[in-house]
């Protein structure tokens, strides 16, 4: 069954926490591990310009993604995005359904012309959905975070909009 992508609601604030709770999706994120319920909360109070998407199947949250649209005047054309999905739909076409979405909304309702994101040099499966989307290698970070006692890098990608997705 495909997944179903919506607007996530308050009530699921449980089903978004569970996702980030797995070991492989807090690991390539920023996320900690153990992060309370009220973390989650904030999803629904991030101000203006985020958008927080989840995939859906069978009636279960098993994907999110957030687009952050940058608010300062001079970068409003840009946004962040993030996502992770449930270890059990990781690899199902789950990351896919949700990523096409956001670049679709962003580029026909929210005229984002860049979209940009940071990724774990070691996530290869989310570097290699991310260059099928048209997201390309802008720099390396160093040592850009701290996951399971080492140093490890990241990539900034980024798409620009040329009016096809």
């Amino acid at each position: 069954m495909p997944a179903v992508i919506r607007h996530a609601e308050p009530a699921d604030i449980d089903a978004i926490k569970a996702i980030y709770d797995q070991p492989t999706v807090y690991a390539n994120t920023l996320q900690l591990p153990y992060q309370p319920v009220a973390n989650w909360q904030r999803l629904y109070t991030a101000g203006a310009g985020f958008y927080n998407l989840v995939a859906e199947v069978e009636g279960k949250v098993i994907g999110q993604l957030g687009l952050q649209v940058c608010q300062n005047p001079r970068r409003r054309h840009v946004a962040e995005l993030g996502m992770g999905v449930s270890e059990d739909y990781q690899g199902q076409g789950i990351g896919s359904a949700l990523l096409r979405s956001a670049l679709e909304m962003a580029d026909n309702w929210l005229n984002i012309r860049r979209m940009e994101l940071t990724v774990y040099t070691s996530n290869e499966a989310a570097i290699a959905l991310y260059e099928r989307f048209g997201f390309e290698v802008e720099a390396e970070l160093t040592d850009f975070a701290f996951q399971y006692g080492n140093y490890v890098n990241a990539l900034c990608m980024a798409r620009i909009n040329t009016g096809s997705v």
